[in-house]
């Protein structure tokens, strides 16, 4: 009997692939996610100081054009804030699909695993099986010869 191969291999492969892609797209969305999160922190660090400054020249004298413009000023990081919020829900949701997808294309390539190892087992008792009767043959073959 010949050695064991798997017709399944190509298959089982590209489901290995597969995996390990879905791997890296995780990594990449973990990796935005990570950057999202380091903007937002970075904005929240502006906002507050934008929100210092307005109190501090609220204390003193200053123009009205000096009060629109840190108004504006405010405004405008507080929407990059809250822009940066839903970027980073949307970087989580991306990232809770990936790690999906992840677990499913490795269940694919699992199963794959598991059929090809009981192919193999098959394989190696049909291989015992067959070697067992070849020796069995061969030994009641001697058994005739020197009962003869």
């Amino acid at each position: 009997m010949n050695q064991f191969t798997f017709r399944l291999e190509r298959v089982r492969a590209l489901r290995e692939r597969s995996e390990d892609l879905a791997k890296q797209e995780l990594a990449g969305a973990m990796t935005r996610r990570g950057a999202c999160e380091a903007r937002l922190r970075e904005t929240g660090v502006e906002l507050d100081a934008a929100r210092d400054k307005q109190r501090d020249l609220n204390a003193g004298a200053t123009s009205a054009q000096d009060l629109i413009a840190r108004q504006l000023y405010l405004e405008r990081v507080e929407r990059n804030r809250t822009l940066g919020q839903q970027e980073l829900v949307a970087s989580e949701a991306e990232v809770e699909n990936r790690r999906g997808l992840l677990v499913e294309a490795a269940r694919d390539r699992q199963a794959l695993e598991r059929l090809k190892e009981r192919r193999r087992l098959d394989h190696a008792r049909e291989l015992a099986r067959v070697e067992g009767a070849a020796m069995d043959e061969i030994a009641l073959t001697l058994h005739r010869r020197r009962a003869a």
